[in-house]
């Protein structure tokens, strides 16, 4: 196991990863980091926790949007038709604004 150190929202981690799997994780930790940053610099949320609980439920959700749209895809292709490109948008921000309520005004998730 190799140890890398990385910076997510400027903040230093040390991170293990298997040997050959560097360029796996650190485009991980860029993925990571782009996404907080994004939300971040958005200016409506600062707290660091708030920040990587909204990163990571927008992370899952873009993930789980091209696993459907592959079995969409793939099912679509089987019956003949053309795959029509996901509208997830509205989706997304919906989700977002059920976390904010959920997290109320001080964006802890626990205290």
């Amino acid at each position: 196991m190799k140890q890398i150190e990385v910076q997510i929202l400027q903040q230093s981690y040390l991170l293990s990863c298997p040997e050959g799997q560097e360029a796996r994780l650190l485009d991980a930790v860029e993925r990571v980091d782009t996404a907080m940053t994004r939300i971040r610099d958005a200016g409506k949320v600062r707290v660091r926790e708030r920040i990587a609980v909204l990163a990571a439920l927008n992370l899952a959700f873009e993930l789980a949007e091209r696993e459907n749209a592959a079995t969409a895809a793939a099912a679509q292709a089987e019956a003949g038709a053309t795959p029509l490109p996901p509208s997830a948008s509205q989706r997304l921000q919906t989700l977002v604004q059920r976390l904010d309520d959920a997290l109320g005004t001080n964006g802890m998730l626990f205290e």
